[in-house]
């Protein structure tokens, strides 16, 4: 049986924005990160237990269509010495060439960059366990998991760029 995934990801973003609709209240972002399992590009699975210790995190939830995902990660990549002192979470549901491709024309910088780590979610977890109400959805955790700031209309960063650098 052959899966296209472009539809079961349509359907998830319709069932995303249905729920948020006929909700009586929206998703609320989790408060501590939660257990999970991801997937690196190479089908290896990284868990909440893979985090990197003692560092502030970042998770940024995007879809490589999504026009304000663009902008995103383009600030993020023009920015990214600002958050060297932070681990990077791109999280999508998108396949491993389309990322690629939206890598090199908006997140240039971000491409090898020791600190920023892409994970595709395979089991449609992240939704559910983290509660972005849309894309772009960015959490940002203290070095104890704790969630510091979660935003998803701050397209420039500027939130999380002004508390960063600041101790845990």
């Amino acid at each position: 049986m052959k899966v296209n995934f472009q539809i079961v990801k349509i359907s998830l973003i319709i069932l995303l924005v249905n729920s948020l609709l006929t909700s009586s209240s929206a998703q609320k972002p989790v408060e501590i990160i939660p257990k999970f399992i991801l997937y690196k590009f190479d089908n290896t699975p990284f868990t909440n237990k893979n985090l990197e210790v003692g560092k502030k995190t970042l998770f940024i939830f995007f879809d490589v269509t999504c026009d304000h995902c663009q902008q995103t990660i383009q600030t993020l990549s023009s920015r990214i010495s600002e958050f060297k002192r932070v681990a990077i979470y791109l999280i999508t549901l998108d396949d491993k060439a389309s990322v690629s491709k939206f890598l090199n024309q908006y997140g240039k910088n971000l491409i090898g960059n020791r600190n920023v780590l892409i994970l595709k979610d395979k089991k449609d977890q992240f939704i559910t366990r983290f509660g972005p109400r849309k894309y772009p959805s960015v959490f940002l955790f203290s070095s104890q998991k704790k969630l510091l700031l979660y935003d998803d209309q701050d397209l420039k960063l500027e939130k999380f760029c002004n508390i960063i650098n600041t101790p845990n």
